[in-house]
């Protein structure tokens, strides 16, 4: 293994044995429910993986799947997951069909069963640096960060994409850490200036090769979470041969994705040891 690669897949595995030691301990059995709606071939992949890693660790695992709902009722069966005390965490797996209201649906999980950590209440408490679930990927982030002891004090961090899910939560994470942050999105004019000076740079946007290894500065720290299936094949957002100029970074895959997946998994045994 390239001495220069943060290996998502080792940490996960090794955060795995971990937790599944944890969960064995427990007295009562764990669940996680993921609801679904429609048919996106990605989503079938994540949902598969999350039911996968679920019964490895322990858990039991509940998939309310639905190919065609309106709002208000699947309103209706979230609520009942809320309601049941043997339900211990819930995901509502995005994207959702565009009829429907995802920041409502979203909203209506418990903020301490919502696993994903995407409500409001969550969200608000990430920004403010209270005590909160985390999202999976920024959360997968920041383990990875502090796994190869990283240190963040003062660092130039450039964030490119300013998603919900990943860009924006990040930003408040490292700037809690006292990192020097830059959020940078599709508007951003004369994006090389900005990638050549991270000390760090996380990519969150979802196109390949979108920064060339002429953009980032040498010596630097890359995390890539981009994943793009191009051809049957996975795709960074950076160019894998920036690793070249690199101190560190993710591969892809084997990188973010795997770290994505164990942080949900120890945020179902967190909100079920509270």
């Amino acid at each position: 293994m390239n001495s220069k690669i943060i290996d998502g897949k080792k940490i996960s595995l090794e955060r795995k044995e971990l937790l599944k030691e944890k969960v064995a301990k427990l007295k009562k059995k764990l669940t996680l429910a993921v609801v679904s709606v429609g048919d996106n071939p990605a989503s079938r992949v994540y949902v598969g993986q999350k039911e996968k890693m679920a019964y490895e660790v322990g858990y039991n695992f509940k998939n309310l799947h639905f190919d065609t709902i309106s709002t208000d009722d699947l309103i209706k069966e979230i609520k009942k997951l809320n309601d049941d005390d043997s339900v211990t965490g819930i995901i509502v797996q995005l994207p959702l069909p565009e009829n429907l209201d995802k920041d409502r649906i979203l909203n209506t999980v418990l903020p301490n069963k919502d696993v994903d950590g995407l409500t409001n209440i969550n969200l608000l408490k990430l920004v403010k640096n209270e005590s909160s679930l985390l999202p999976c990927t920024p959360k997968g982030v920041m383990t990875l960060i502090d796994s190869y002891n990283i240190d963040l004090i003062g660092k130039k961090v450039v964030i490119v994409g300013r998603s919900e899910l990943v860009g924006l939560p990040l930003f408040h994470l490292l700037l809690h850490r006292n990192a020097t942050v830059t959020l940078c999105h599709s508007k951003t004019k004369d994006l090389k200036s900005y990638t050549k000076d991270a000390d760090i740079l996380i990519v969150a946007v979802g196109k390949k090769g979108l920064i060339s290894k002429d953009m980032v500065k040498d010596g630097s720290i890359i995390i890539d979470v981009g994943i793009n299936r191009v051809d049957g094949k996975l795709y960074g957002d950076v160019d894998a041969d920036a690793i070249d100029k690199s101190l560190l970074m993710t591969p892809v895959p084997g990188g973010v994705g795997p770290m994505t997946v164990i942080s949900l998994m120890e945020n179902v045994y967190e909100t079920g040891t509270k």
